[in-house]
């Protein structure tokens, strides 16, 4: 069962009306990850329990910095779905998930065909993969500029980038900008007090 209060915080940490519907379907993908990670290593045993928070929520505030109703968006390095299989629950727009780990990549084949998502498998590398998105996000992928080097070829000038970041936020984005410009900020993240979140657009080579 969800925390109590969960709707209520993933509403206020994603921006919009969550339905009780999407908190069932994001139970059913709590269950399905759960299940997995007993299988191959999808996240850590000792983040289990507090899922909800730890993974859930933080991948749900992602949400807030969707740029219009119907905007596409790009998952690099999905793994476990985090934080696309969550997006995919809240957005209306198309998601893609590119994942090239095989074993990955059937895991969020099955959740997006069970819980029904607008949402697409790509199993290649970032570098293959093609398109062009209105927001990229990754989470726990690589540094903030070796990330903009391997996605780039997705966005436009348009592109919102929505990058969750730990302690380093502020140094990565630093050493980014030797080589990426663009409009940069960082937000709080909602889950805790030593993680952050990298906004950018227009982000291009110097």
């Amino acid at each position: 069962m969800p925390p109590s209060g969960i709707k209520a915080r993933i509403e206020d940490a994603a921006a919009r009306a969550v339905s009780r519907e999407t908190i069932e379907r994001l139970e059913a993908y709590v269950s399905l990850l759960t299940r997995e990670s007993e299988r191959q290593n999808l996240i850590s045993r000792g983040t289990i329990e507090t899922i909800w928070d730890r993974h859930v929520l933080d991948s749900a505030q992602l949400a807030r910095f969707e740029p219009f109703n119907d905007a596409s968006w790009v998952d690099v390095g999905s793994g476990a779905g985090l934080p696309g299989v969550v997006l995919a629950c809240l957005v209306t727009g198309p998601i893609t998930l590119i994942e090239p780990r095989k074993l990955r990549a059937e895991f969020l084949r099955r959740a997006v065909e069970e819980l029904e998502l607008k949402a697409a498998v790509v199993s290649e590398k970032v570098e293959q993969a093609t398109g062009t998105f209105d927001v990229i996000t990754g989470r726990a992928v690589t540094s903030l500029k070796k990330f903009i080097g391997i996605s780039r070829h997705l966005s436009t000038r348009k592109t919102v980038w929505a990058l969750p970041k730990g302690r380093s936020a502020q140094t990565e984005l630093a050493e980014a900008k030797r080589s990426w410009q663009g409009t940069f900020h960082v937000e709080q993240s909602v889950t805790h007090e030593d993680s952050f979140i990298v906004v950018g657009t227009g982000v291009e080579a110097r």
